[in-house]
């Protein structure tokens, strides 16, 4: 199965994210098939590659909670089909 999760980079207590497509049995800083945005917790800054994301969730990748949390802070997944929020509650 296909996650989009968080992948940690930076330094010591200087940390921020690239959000990867990646197989959900791989590491978390493994390689991943497709990046496609940045998080930043300590500055809040978002980058994302909505191209990208959409396509990934349309062939059935699943976001994990933080990264379900920075699409909905974005209106990502209102824009999207709705059986994405169905199965993000369906999970909770």
């Amino acid at each position: 199965m296909i996650k989009l999760r968080l992948k940690r980079f930076g330094k010591k207590r200087e940390v921020s994210y690239r959000i990867v497509a990646i197989d959900s049995a791989s590491r978390r800083d493994g390689r991943p098939l497709e990046e496609v945005g940045f998080y930043n917790p300590r500055t809040d800054e978002t980058r994302l590659d909505v191209p990208a994301i959409t396509r990934r969730l349309e062939q059935g990748a699943q976001p994990t909670k933080t990264v379900r949390h920075i699409l909905e802070k974005a209106n990502l997944l209102e824009k999207l089909d709705i059986r994405v929020k169905a199965e993000a509650k369906a999970e909770a």
